[in-house]
């Protein structure tokens, strides 16, 4: 499982988050990431939407790997494994969310902000992490400082990363993919253009 996570992220550098309402096109906007070469979205659940505009891309785009982000409770985890997620995110973890997370046989990224928190996902076998919320908790200083604190584990840094400072996080050697919202952004100021 630790593998897999890994594998999707290693291979999808710029991770779009994602957060749809009930008005916003899934399926255009999916369009509009394969035109910018990003065959990889998270879907948040912060909104109704999230769930639907999961399986219409799931639908839509049978290549495309979709996660589905701030997934919070086990309630989520059980309705995920019927929408075929590829990945899971949670902004935060608890012991019984991993463990959840990990009986659901879905690959998942839990979030810390904290070296407490990073030491407790090690003593659950995690070696893989989303640090959230990055910009809030010391951005690119703090990621390379737990790289030497924490070598064994690789983050995906999320939370305020733009297109220009996603960049300087991937050429630490602890970052594997970072996610952000600015692609989101990006396309709808493009269709107000």
């Amino acid at each position: 499982m630790k593998n897999k996570i890994r594998n999707i992220l290693q291979l999808n550098p710029l991770i779009p988050v994602v957060t749809f309402q009930e008005n916003d096109n899934p399926i255009e906007f999916m369009e509009y990431l394969l035109s910018q070469n990003v065959n990889c979205i998270e879907i948040t659940l912060r909104t109704k939407s999230g769930f639907a505009a999961i399986e219409s891309i799931k639908r839509e785009f049978s290549t495309v790997i979709v996660g589905a982000g701030t997934v919070i409770n086990s309630e989520q985890i059980g309705k995920l494994s019927d929408h075929g997620v590829d990945f899971i995110v949670s902004p935060g973890s608890t012991e019984k969310l991993i463990n959840d997370f990990i009986k659901c046989d879905i690959p998942f990224i839990n979030g810390v902000s904290t070296a407490s928190e990073i030491m407790r996902a090690k003593e659950l076998g995690l070696d893989t992490l989303k640090f959230f919320p990055a910009h809030l908790f010391g951005g690119i200083a703090a990621v390379k400082m737990y790289g030497q604190l924490f070598p064994e584990i690789a983050f995906c840094p999320t939370g305020g990363i733009s297109s220009e400072t996603s960049k300087d996080y991937l050429k630490l050697s602890n970052v594997l993919s970072v996610g952000g919202s600015w692609f989101q952004k990006d396309f709808k100021n493009k269709k107000i253009k």
